[in-house]
């Protein structure tokens, strides 16, 4: 009987992992069996809710923190599943806390960001995963670093497991002031078309860090064809004990959802001509950039020639600053922002002190 209980569990487990979009929320931490259930219970009822999701082990940054009510919260998860029929998901960094997750029955793992940096730690978390069947997502690292992320998912596939999720919860920036985590998008979605196959979720919690931009931060990331969201709630949310500024109550969240305009990659019955003729412009447009960008580096080649002839630096500051700001004054004259044209004459001035250092020291 008790087989037939989990091989029934299991194939539950698998039809939640393919739907879409997959929707995940729960406490940022379970503090008390109260708070818990209540918060459970609540989501339970807005009838939306794929996964619940509790920290239980909350490694944090500096000490004095609250760092998690460890393994005694895992049976009040047990009891909020047993009565909503939700599947649990915890955080998970050690083999220990792997054996004590999985000896409570929790469904779904996640490997965190403080976890997915540490490549030794991945690979413990990995080696007491081998020959289990479950679930797991990994969170991206805190740094900007996407191949500590593809090693992380390369550790737990060698591992047997057969279902890889990834986070996107934002990455640390020095000096960032608008997110907790800044989002960086463009890194998301290279580990987005590095594996198209992986179930890819949205955390707008720890990317925002408030709540005020919870609800434009997930909608553009269904805008860019995430797969899920995973939300942190709170039954009351600015008494809880870790991250109360980014939480909010099951039904602010359930609101929030029904303000989401979900959009596909993909819609039935739909004619793409009209598309397809504006991504041949485009594909036109690009040609003709590829083009002129190779004429400039041959420019720029002869006067790396010039240049070493003479006995001239590479880099001649005062030049690259009047190129850089007329190019920002008429970029926000055709409608380009200061930001997008910074960084694209910062990308072809890198790419011409390359073609130069080539002519002149090779």
């Amino acid at each position: 009987m008790e087989t037939l209980d989990i091989a029934s569990q299991k194939e539950k487990i698998q039809q939640v992992w393919k739907k879409r979009p997959l929707i995940i929320s729960g406490p940022c931490s379970a503090e008390t069996e109260e708070q818990t259930i209540e918060t459970i219970v609540g989501l339970s009822k807005l009838g939306k809710i794929d996964v619940v999701r509790a920290g239980i082990w909350k490694p944090r940054t500096r000490p004095g923190s609250f760092e998690g009510i460890g393994t005694k919260g895992l049976p009040w998860l047990q009891k909020a599943k047993e009565l909503t029929g939700l599947p649990m998901a915890v955080e998970v960094a050690t083999p220990k806390q792997v054996e004590d997750a999985l000896h409570f029955g929790v469904d779904i793992l996640w490997i965190g960001a403080r976890t997915t940096v540490n490549p030794f730690s991945v690979q413990d978390v990995a080696d007491a995963l081998r020959g289990v069947d479950v679930p797991v997502l990994i969170k991206n690292p805190i740094n900007p670093d996407l191949e500590l992320w593809t090693g992380a998912v390369e550790r737990i596939d060698r591992a047997g497991i057969k279902d890889i999720g990834l986070i996107h919860r934002g990455f640390a920036a020095y000096g960032n002031t608008e997110y907790r985590n800044a989002p960086m998008w463009h890194l998301a979605i290279e580990m987005k078309r590095r594996y198209p196959e992986l179930l890819f979720i949205n955390d707008p919690s720890h990317i925002s860090g408030r709540r005020d931009i919870l609800q434009a931060v997930a909608q553009k990331a269904i805008d860019l064809d995430y797969d899920g969201l995973i939300v942190e709630t709170h039954c009351n949310p600015d008494k809880a004990w870790s991250d109360a500024k980014q939480q909010i109550t099951p039904e602010q969240f359930g609101k929030m959802l029904d303000e989401i305009v979900w959009r596909k990659e993909e819609q039935a019955n739909i004619d793409h001509q009209t598309l397809e003729k504006f991504r041949q412009q485009i594909n036109h447009l690009d040609d003709e950039l590829v083009q002129l960008l190779s004429q400039r580096m041959k420019i720029a080649d002869k006067i790396g020639e010039y240049k070493k002839a003479n006995g001239l630096t590479i880099l001649q500051t005062n030049r690259w600053n009047e190129i850089l700001e007329k190019a920002i004054a008429k970029g926000e004259k055709a409608g380009l922002s200061k930001e997008f044209v910074t960084k694209y004459f910062d990308a072809v001035h890198m790419e011409s002190i390359a073609h130069q250092n080539k002519i002149m020291n090779d």
